[in-house]
């Protein structure tokens, strides 16, 4: 789902794209830039006390970054409900706070990840991780999965509104 549309971009423009993995205590963040080409600008992850925290350190991320678009992984839910109530609240945040900025958000199912940076729905993170690090052209990642995640976020946002060529 599309909270907001996702414009053409100019040829040639680049355009900063912030995927984020939403979490319970940690949030994953990676940033590209897209057009002509993917470049890596940066990935890691947020550790959050409470919903208050994670707004700040989000803020200062946007600040730091300035994205022209944000993608968010949709809600996973899992047997644990306690977890997912605690990730809607989370995502709350961080789709609040982008909208603030007037930044324009697109939301993707993990499948949808899966599908436009493996070529495979069911990708497994190994695969996907693999994909980031050749698509980006990086020697290794580091850290966790949840950064990792979020570049695979940005990555195929980038692919599904056609910015990557």
């Amino acid at each position: 789902m599309k909270i907001s549309n996702v414009s053409s971009p100019t040829p040639n423009k680049k355009m900063r794209i912030l995927g984020i993995d939403p979490g319970n205590s940690r949030i994953g963040f990676g940033v590209i830039d897209a057009t002509p080409a993917l470049k890596l600008v940066a990935y890691n992850t947020m550790e959050v006390t409470d919903l208050l925290d994670l707004a700040q350190q989000f803020s200062k991320l946007l600040d730091e970054h300035r994205p022209d678009l944000v993608s968010i992984e949709t809600l996973f839910f899992s047997n644990n409900q306690k977890t997912a109530m605690r990730v809607a609240q989370a995502r709350g945040v961080l789709l609040l706070k982008t909208l603030e900025r007037g930044i324009e958000i697109t939301e993707l199912g993990p499948m949808q990840v899966k599908m436009a940076v493996t070529s495979y729905g069911k990708s497994d993170k190994k695969a996907v991780a693999k994909m980031v690090r050749l698509l980006l052209k990086m020697d290794a990642l580091t850290g966790y999965d949840d950064a990792s995640d979020a570049l695979a976020i940005a990555i195929a946002a980038a692919n599904c509104t056609k910015l990557a060529t």
